[in-house]
């Protein structure tokens, strides 16, 4: 194993700094906040300047292997969740439980409430339509994930407003025993920060930064049948995205949305 720069090697310094220390954290068994050594004692330790360190070290976080924390110093990173919820029509709960992790919701309020202006518009219903109106913030292996405000017409699901949603997928429960069968779905992802109050339920600090899941999804008739608006804690999550590309046909523009 190497154990230090191998400077008749054509592979950059910051390279092999890099594997370098991907096997220190292997080998010491650090884990999700262990505290790694700062720039300069990097440095020393290897005979490399400051400029190969930095390089090294800025990899290993884009990759969401280390943390930098300003004024702290610099961390084994905790994993994100990666979540197929932009191309597929699975929620949290199915993306969470596929990669062997627990997922807990916190319902905050389930009732049925008038449909505003955006839900109206979202779900295809008059301004005022009741709907039922459910906040969850949601936990993966105990520790808060996202902020989750969904509705539903409630003539799709009546009795919803009973149902215990604390550890059970919304969409398996609306197909097994309403009948409501998602089948199409729009989705959007963007970003922003946190304010105060969702700063608290998310356990960050103010201004950290959040992604914001919006979807409206489809039943077999083609009318909608949930929305959802959805926080996730941009230290945790990533979205995955597979792509393909289509000869023939005129291609579809990308889409940017401003205001």
């Amino acid at each position: 194993m190497q154990t230090g720069i191998d400077r008749s090697s054509p592979l950059p310094f910051y390279h092999q700094l890099k594997q370098l220390l991907l096997g220190d954290i292997e080998q010491r068994g650090l884990g999700p906040g262990d505290r790694l050594p700062g720039d300069h004692e990097l440095c020393a330790t290897y005979d490399v300047s400051r400029t190969v360190v930095r390089q090294a070290l800025a990899e290993l976080e884009t990759e969401g292997v280390i943390e930098r924390i300003k004024g702290r110093g610099t961390f084994v990173a905790h994993p994100k969740t990666a979540e197929g919820l932009v191309q597929s029509l699975t929620g949290l709960y199915e993306d969470v439980a596929a990669r062997g992790g627990h997922l807990r919701s916190e319902v905050r309020s389930l009732e049925v409430t008038p449909a505003d202006a955006q839900v109206a518009d979202d779900l295809d219903v008059p301004v005022g339509h009741p709907v039922i109106t459910i906040e969850r913030l949601r936990f993966v292996d105990e520790e808060p994930w996202v902020l989750t405000i969904t509705h539903v017409p409630e003539e799709l699901a009546p009795g919803l407003v009973d149902e215990d949603l604390s550890h059970q997928s919304l969409y398996a429960l609306l197909e097994s025993k309403y009948g409501v069968r998602l089948v199409h779905g729009r989705r959007s992802v963007e970003a922003t920060v946190a304010g105060a109050s969702l700063a608290r339920s998310l356990g960050v600090s103010r201004g950290a930064p959040v992604l914001v899941l919006r979807s409206t999804s489809e039943g077999q008739d083609g009318r909608p049948v949930e929305s959802f608006v959805a926080f996730h804690r941009g230290d945790r999550s990533r979205f995955e995205v597979e792509l393909s590309r289509h000869t023939g046909g005129a291609p579809r523009p990308l889409m940017i949305v401003t205001g």
